[in-house]
């Protein structure tokens, strides 16, 4: 369920979007299958650090419209409509943080706009290059991508007895009340979905330009979906700052099961200053151990 915000209409379509505190923006970006609610442990903690948190509801998720076609959700449509939230609430430069499909927004958003993005924390999915040259393992991982292109047989699957298959997908049992309820309503999985199948160009092999701005990739040691050679090397297609953090213990939904390290980690890297500069011949070391 998401958390109830203001509602801001940015190109004919009504936004749930909170907006919370005082200071520099920061904007906080959920994934697949969340709403705004995912970084609810997070938001008390920016805005008693002093920032005004900026927390939409995506297009499709949370209390946000969901376009009937499958092309209203090509990743372009998901940027256009960030930066005009952003325009909207009159925040020019942010500190970006996104997770799963937030973070794969939030990639495009520093390729696409890099001039009103200050620093990125990219949380679970690293940068598309990196994604699409993730090797075995993440190819693995990955397999529920192509299950979800068929058409109803996918939404019919994922929601029989009882949402059986999805909790088997998603392993976060946690959170199956918030997205049963939400997904249950008409129209809303198959919209959910559709970000999978507007944007099956993100998965294939791709030179997609270099980041500019500072990056802090954050990955859960159990993710179930993102494999962590995806995300070390995404250092190779950042040009500025680049730090890895990996978070003990945790899984996809880092910011749910360990919100105290994982706030510490955001509270330390968007601070003012220069973010730290990892020696990346450390990294490239680690990611040569996984296939």
């Amino acid at each position: 369920m998401s958390i109830k915000g203001r509602t801001l209409d940015v190109g004919g379509l009504e936004f749930n979007v909170l907006v919370e505190g005082e200071g520099a923006d920061v904007l906080l970006v959920h994934g697949f299958p969340d709403s705004n609610s995912v970084w609810r442990n997070q938001i008390p903690a920016l805005v008693e650090a002093g920032y005004r948190v900026i927390a939409p509801d995506l297009r499709g998720f949370g209390e946000s419209p969901a376009p009937p076609s499958t092309a209203d959700y090509k990743i372009d449509k998901f940027v256009a409509d960030l930066i005009g939230i952003l325009d909207a609430v009159g925040a020019r430069t942010v500190r970006l943080v996104g997770h799963d499909w937030g973070a794969a927004v939030g990639w495009q958003i520093c390729i696409q706009h890099p001039e009103r993005i200050d620093r990125y924390a990219a949380i679970a999915v690293g940068h598309p290059s990196a994604y699409a040259h993730g090797g075995v393992v993440q190819r693995l991982k990955a397999y529920y991508i192509l299950f979800f292109q068929i058409p109803g047989l996918s939404e019919k699957a994922v929601s029989a007895a009882n949402w059986w298959l999805w909790r088997q997908m998603l392993r976060y049992d946690a959170e199956m009340p918030s997205w049963k309820r939400d997904l249950s309503r008409p129209g809303r999985l198959t919209a959910a979905i559709n970000i999978y199948r507007a944007n099956l160009n993100l998965i294939l092999p791709k030179q997609w330009p270099k980041v500019t701005v500072p990056v802090m990739g954050v990955w859960g040691k159990h993710d179930v979906a993102l494999a962590e050679r995806q995300m070390i090397e995404s250092w190779r297609y950042v040009t500025g700052p680049w730090r890895y953090e990996q978070v003990e213990g945790g899984t996809h939904w880092t910011q749910l099961e360990r919100p105290k390290e994982t706030n510490q980690l955001l509270l330390d890297f968007l601070a003012d200053g220069p973010p730290d500069q990892p020696v990346r011949q450390v990294v490239e070391e680690e990611a040569s151990h996984e296939g």
